[in-house]
């Protein structure tokens, strides 16, 4: 079946070269109807469809086979369009790709064997009858879990937003081979890395320098060992100590871009990354923020570095700072990066200590559903269920979320409830007055098994 925008080139004794430009919707069969000298194609069984040519009905004949015009002019439109997808995807690490389609992931899932898959290519997987996992082939539990990486969801999520795709190559270098020939070659990078060192460098050099770094590094995803391992890393860190904002902006995206690469994150906590990201995240722009807490993210992948993390005092202090203050993509991903901090279970009483549960509760009820799950995590510690009660609020806020928030935001809280109320009468009466035993009645009927299991829960806590 072709679904596709194409062109149709009609040639005929009175009109040679006639041009007919129509989107299409080219399926089944066609049928062909004359009115008033004029022919016209239509699609069967469908609307009726914008008519694809027309001609003098004594040229019919000649038309005899439309389709091999229609088909070659599609081709030709579906290469320009896997080399336009193509371009738009060279950019991302590997690391975001699918193993299984090799595409970016919209919808990262982790498996239980602990690899990440997208969620359309692995249920594709299972529904065809599958039950091992498709790298390690080690047999999954049943029914299998796909867990949401909300993690690296958001990091390709920011770095699509930070790292735009490169253009389209010039029309004359891909059709040229002189033009190819004396293209410019490409910068030398340890020279490039030599200018962001150097005191006497100009902050107009230091950026051009950044720009050049950041696009080897899209260009060649492999560039990223070569790039650490020349000592780039110590080059780009005094550039974020910068007061000029756009340089400390270009120095965190290259940053964020080299700690994509697990291997990359624990060497860049050694050479004091965290210290200068959270100056950034501090006293930097609302961007160098942004930027400066999807870095904290970024290296918070790896365990030892969320103990790293919350181990600096004013780790968790600046990001609850940011989520209070901060407007809606700083204030998104500090949420996101202290989500992931507080996995870590030390994390948790440090959040609590600086204040984080009241400013949760304030931005979840401004909707901020990332922040209801940190006080999901929050709640599974003695200190962050305590401080939550201290707050009449708390059961109105999550009881909202169970009426009007998403699967995952759902999910998360009634975990949240479930620990509240099952240590607190009180919240449990404000619970059953909020409504929450009829809401959980009706998600006893949810298509998430996690949801009708935490709901169940929920009733028997309330009863």
């Amino acid at each position: 079946m072709l679904k596709k925008e194409t062109s149709l080139y009609v040639k005929s004794p009175k009109y040679p070269y006639q041009r007919t430009q129509s989107k299409l919707k080219l399926a089944h069969r066609f049928s062909v109807k004359r009115e008033g000298g004029i022919v016209f194609l239509f699609q069967e069984g469908d609307t009726l469809s914008h008519f694809l040519f027309h001609f003098p009905f004594a040229f019919l004949s000649i038309f005899s086979l439309p389709l091999f015009f229609i088909s070659s002019g599609v081709r030709n439109l579906e290469s320009q369009r896997e080399r336009e997808r193509e371009r738009m995807g060279a950019h991302l690490p590997n690391d975001f790709r699918c193993p299984i389609s090799l595409e970016v992931m919209s919808d990262p899932v982790i498996l239980s064997s602990g690899h990440t898959f997208d969620r359309s290519s692995i249920q594709r997987w299972l529904d065809s009858g599958h039950r091992t996992c498709p790298i390690t082939k080690l047999p999954l539990p049943e029914p299998p879990f796909l867990i949401p990486n909300h993690t690296l969801r958001s990091l390709i999520s920011s770095y699509s937003r930070l790292s735009p795709p490169p253009p389209p190559p010039d029309s004359a270098a891909a059709h040229y081979p002189y033009y190819n020939h004396h293209r410019p070659q490409v910068p030398d990078f340890q020279a490039l890395i030599s200018s962001l060192s150097s005191p006497d460098s100009s902050l107009a050099s230091k950026l051009e320098s950044l720009g050049q770094l950041s696009k080897l590094l899209k260009n060649d995803p492999g560039f990223h060992r070569r790039l650490t391992e020349s000592g780039a890393v110590s080059a780009v860190l005094r550039c974020v100590d910068s007061e000029h904002p756009g340089l400390q902006e270009k120095a965190l995206s290259l940053l964020l871009n080299l700690s994509l690469d697990d291997d990359n994150k624990v060497g860049m906590v050694a050479e004091g990354a965290i210290g200068r990201v959270l100056d950034a995240l501090t006293a930097g722009s609302p961007a160098s923020q942004a930027l400066a807490a999807t870095m904290l993210t970024s290296l918070a992948v790896v365990e030892v570095n969320k103990a790293t993390i919350g181990a600096y005092p004013e780790a968790i202090k600046a990001l609850v700072s940011v989520l209070r203050d901060g407007k809606g993509r700083e204030r998104k991903e500090a949420a996101t990066a202290l989500y992931t901090i507080c996995s870590f279970p030390e994390n948790r009483r440090r959040a609590v200590e600086a204040g984080a549960v009241p400013v949760l509760i304030l931005v979840a009820e401004l909707g901020l559903e990332r922040a209801v799950e940190v006080l999901g995590s929050l709640a599974k510690c003695r200190e962050g269920r305590h401080e939550m009660m201290k707050y009449d609020g708390v059961v109105e806020v999550l009881v909202g979320v169970l009426r009007n928030g998403s699967s995952r935001g759902v999910q998360c809280a009634l975990l949240t409830l479930n620990s509240l109320c099952s240590c607190c009468e009180r919240l449990c009466s404000e619970a059953r007055y909020e409504g929450a035993m009829e809401i959980c009645m009706g998600l006893l009927e949810d298509d998430n098994e996690k949801i009708r299991r935490s709901a169940a829960s929920l009733i028997q806590v309330l009863k």
